[in-house]
């Protein structure tokens, strides 16, 4: 059978951005099915056998009824069809969540006649236990159109991943640890370069600073060993199926210490050599969630 390469359900809470998720991937040429009732997941890929779809996505959320249940059978069905899928959840805080459903004047989907909070918290119980099974959680909090857009991208545009994509992902804990992060790095035993009056103003994206950070007695054999640490835990992940993993690398105000580190870290993860002696491909990205914020 010519099944697609790969299976993307795209999920998540309502008003987290699965509209301009799904409007992304079919950009990046993959075919998009939404709202499908998760009970025919199973037969619409088994329907695709000549089609020469290469890489399909399907929305389903609370709308479609049942869900849960639904989709945990379809999903089981997949794996004992043998079928290459991934499950990507789309999150948010609660607080951007209100906002978005205010601003467009519409009703939560499991609001009923209560207020906007109660059918989102009525979503996340029922979708609880889906999002920690998922491969992929975007927290598309602070993120607009267009840089959801861009992670889609950076994620998916490359359709079948064979290693793996690590998003290193700096962040002040000041303003909260990032939902979407699989591994989380404490900077803050690094002295901090903000208590050096020539330094505060910078970020950790200058030359100035990441030598500061970088030359600390023991941050080198720290990001060295860390990645070699990850290195390890790339090939468990691939073999396990997950081939994205958020590093979340936290300092007090996500300016200094943690970008300097997460951009250190992300350059040797991407200077390793492409699957030596048994080693799995990384492909790894820094972001800044928080620089500019103070």
């Amino acid at each position: 059978m010519n099944q697609p390469h790969e299976v993307l359900i795209l999920t998540g809470m309502s008003g987290a951005g699965r509209s301009t998720v799904a409007h992304a991937l079919e950009d990046l040429g993959w075919y998009v099915v939404d709202n499908l009732p998760a009970s025919l997941l199973p037969s619409l890929v088994s329907q695709t056998d000549g089609a020469k779809i290469l890489a399909m996505a399907v929305v389903v959320d609370v709308r479609s009824g049942g869900f849960f249940d639904e989709l945990n059978d379809a999903l089981q069905e997949l794996t004992a069809n043998k079928t290459p899928h991934r499950l990507l959840f789309l999150d948010s805080t609660d607080q951007a969540l209100v906002q978005r459903f205010e601003s467009t004047r519409r009703p939560h989907p499991l609001q009923g006649g209560d207020r906007i909070v109660d059918g989102i918290a009525r979503e996340r119980t029922k979708l609880e236990d889906l999002r920690s099974r998922a491969d992929v959680v975007i927290d598309t909090t602070n993120l607009n159109v267009h840089q959801l857009e861009k992670r889609v991208g950076e994620i998916f545009a490359a359709g079948e991943i064979h290693g793996v994509r690590v998003n290193v992902l700096s962040f002040g804990y000041k303003y909260g640890i990032p939902v979407d992060a699989d591994l989380l790095l404490d900077c803050r035993f690094i002295p901090n370069p903000h208590w050096v009056p020539t330094l505060r103003h910078l970020t950790g994206l200058t030359e100035e600073v990441s030598e500061h950070v970088l030359s600390s007695p023991g941050v080198g054999a720290f990001v060295d060993s860390y990645v070699a640490l990850l290195q390890l835990m790339a090939r468990g992940y691939l073999q396990e199926g997950k081939k994205y993993v958020t590093l979340a690398v936290g300092c007090t105000g996500g300016k200094h210490r943690s970008v300097a580190i997460a951009e250190a870290i992300a350059a040797r993860l991407n200077a390793l050599p492409d699957e030596v002696n048994g080693e799995v491909e990384i492909e790894a990205y820094a972001r800044h969630r928080d620089v500019g914020r103070e």
